[in-house]
């Protein structure tokens, strides 16, 4: 798909095939980096690393971001000196077909991952296809540029190719954001921890939960909690408890769980309650 856009893009000068030529060198670079990231981010934990290697994926995320804003930046000088310098674009049919080659090769990518997601729960490969689902947008723009400029809308290609680049820096923004997230240990989506919060506290030995909690590094879910249970419960039955609230928690949700419980007295959690608020 690169060496078409690359023909499509030298035969007919196409600034907005040029941007399509750079988002896909942009995706086969992030996709290669995945890779390589994900291949340390799955070892397991060691010595060095308790918690293992899942913001291996962050860091690579935030690389991304940067190079992908570059390329968007550059893009769009080009883009404004052909808005001055309006150049006739030459076999526009060949970026036609190249653009519905690039549709339909973005589709086969798309269905893999998607399955790939189904199986592994990998927000690297998720935020990848993500990025992918644009990209069929993005190759519709480019077609529907250069029929433009086919029927003498020479500005058009430029125009397009400015939408290209905003396009890029709003994926490059997602994943910086989401990077960030993961780097800085955000909390679980509200509704998750609700969930998690109303599976411990539906056990019928659990008093209530506090002091949950969250965070996730690549493909791992890390969850703290507190159980109250009853002040006079032996402590192999509190264990026992707490072994099946991890059960209840991890039938619950999709992925690998990293569950940490502690059990307290209900009376000390209840006299504690007032100071926490």
């Amino acid at each position: 798909m690169i060496a078409t856009k690359c023909w499509a893009w030298l035969a007919s000068g196409s600034a907005s095939m040029l941007g399509s030529l750079t988002d896909s060198l942009l995706d086969i670079s992030a996709s290669m980096m995945s890779f390589l990231v994900l291949s340390y981010a799955l070892r397991p934990a060691d010595d060095e690393h308790r918690f293992g290697h899942g913001k291996a994926e962050a860091l690579a995320g935030l690389g991304q971001a940067a190079f992908i804003a570059g390329s968007a930046i550059l893009l769009t000088f080009h883009a404004i000196e052909r808005l001055f310098n309006p150049v006739v674009l030459k076999h526009s049919l060949l970026g036609v077909w190249v653009s519905l080659f690039a549709i339909v090769c973005t589709l086969l990518v798309v269905t893999v991952q998607h399955q790939v997601v189904k199986r592994t729960h990998s927000v690297a490969v998720k935020a990848d296809s993500l990025h992918y689902k644009g990209d069929i947008l993005l190759n519709l723009a480019v077609l529907v540029a250069i029929l433009l400029s086919y029927y003498g809308m020479a500005h058009a290609d430029p125009i397009f190719a400015i939408g290209v680049a905003g396009y890029l820096l709003y994926n490059c923004w997602d994943i910086a954001k989401e990077s960030a997230g993961h780097l800085m240990d955000k909390e679980l989506p509200d509704e998750e921890k609700a969930e998690i919060v109303l599976l411990a506290s539906s056990h019928e030995e659990v008093f209530g939960v506090h002091d949950l909690r969250t965070r996730q590094s690549g493909k791992v879910k890390f969850i703290q909690l507190h159980l109250e249970l009853d002040d006079d419960m032996p402590l192999m039955r509190a264990h026992a408890v707490s072994d099946e609230v991890v059960a209840m928690i991890q039938q619950a949700f999709e992925g690998e769980l990293d569950i940490l419980i502690h059990q307290d007295p209900v009376s000390l959690a209840v006299k504690a309650r007032p100071s926490q608020n």
